[in-house]
């Protein structure tokens, strides 16, 4: 196969960030995806309608000549029964952030007894339950494992309430999501593609490092077979979070890998390398919408089969793989 065209790729997790970054980068989403699950971790965080209304005009103007079907999500706090009515034909789903576990998450919950009200409202609403799932204060490469036995517990707790497990890292993780009706999960291109040690087994590459971190060759392998195989709960989020070279390339470097313009090509070129283009659109577009019942924006994106070398830098924000060369091309 020399070409092949994906119908409304979907995004199930993307952070496009405000202001100039916002500007500079959206459109880049937009040109490549249908539609996008937006993460609510900004300065200040979307924690209400009026900051999320507002939000999403910004979004749609920044992205120029495409578009994309913006899917919002709200910062997890305690909310009324009220609000979560006013808000549900608004959201996609909720996104909850243990305090501290990555980029601007210190209003975070430090306390899931505390939002037990939320949740019972959330299962009667249908709202989707969007989970960072890591235990901020532990050893970094058991972040996720440690976290596991909240997933189920919450989903033993609230069965009729869809909690998606985002970026899930490890091979423990995948087996879990077999084990309960109502968790689903997204996974991104880093953690489909390398290994700690392709972060820092040797100098440090600030532009693959995010949290969570990437984890074992076991982890990557199994979250990759899941993917080929088209694995019916597991969607692509790319989770792809741009920063300034500035904040990359520093002491106290920033967690997030930025990868919304190469995404599809890579992960055809993934794909294509395993002899499993045939299940990459379930991956990137039906799984998400069979799991979730959402509308597709329509949007066709045809790519062939043709060596691409990823460009050094989108404005000031260095890519996923930077400098490389793959072997699928967008048309």
């Amino acid at each position: 196969m020399n070409k092949i065209t994906l119908k409304s790729p979907v995004d199930m997790h993307l952070h496009l960030r405000q202001g100039d970054m916002l500007n500079n980068i959206a459109h880049l989403s937009a040109k490549y995806f249908a539609n996008a699950v937006i993460m609510p971790n900004t300065v200040p965080a979307i924690a209400d309608l009026d900051a999320l209304d507002i939000y999403k005009q910004d979004i749609i103007k920044s992205f120029k000549f495409d578009n994309m079907t913006p899917m919002m999500s709200l910062f997890f706090r305690n909310y009324s029964e009220a609000e979560l009515i006013k808000a549900k034909d608004k959201i996609f789903g909720i996104k909850l952030y243990p305090q501290g576990a990555t980029t601007n998450s210190d209003s975070g919950v430090d306390n899931l007894d505390e939002a037990e009200t939320t949740f019972k409202i959330m299962e009667e609403l249908q709202i989707p339950l969007l989970v960072h799932g890591e235990q901020a204060d532990d050893f970094v490469l058991d972040r996720e494992k440690n976290f596991l036995p909240v997933y189920e517990h919450l989903a033993k707790k609230y069965p009729k309430l869809k909690i998606s497990m985002e970026h899930i890292t490890t091979a423990k993780a995948l087996e879990l999501l077999d084990r309960y009706e109502n968790l689903l999960a997204t996974v991104t291109l880093q953690h489909l593609s390398i290994t700690l040690d392709d972060v820092a087994g040797g100098l440090f590459n600030p532009h693959l490092f995010c949290k969570p971190i990437a984890k074992r060759p076991e982890d990557r392998d199994a979250l990759l077979n899941a993917a080929l195989s088209a694995h019916p709960k597991l969607m692509f989020g790319s989770d792809s979070a741009p920063h300034p070279r500035s904040s990359k390339e520093c002491c106290g470097c920033a967690a997030g890998v930025f990868s919304a313009p190469i995404a599809l090509a890579y992960l055809v070129d993934i794909f294509d390398k395993n002899n499993s283009l045939q299940n990459l659109q379930a991956f990137i577009s039906d799984n998400a919408v069979k799991n979730y019942g959402f509308k597709l924006l329509n949007k066709e994106i045809t790519l062939e089969k043709k060596d691409f070398i990823i460009p050094n830098q989108y404005s000031d924000v260095v890519p996923f793989m930077a400098g490389n060369t793959i072997n699928w091309s967008y048309v």
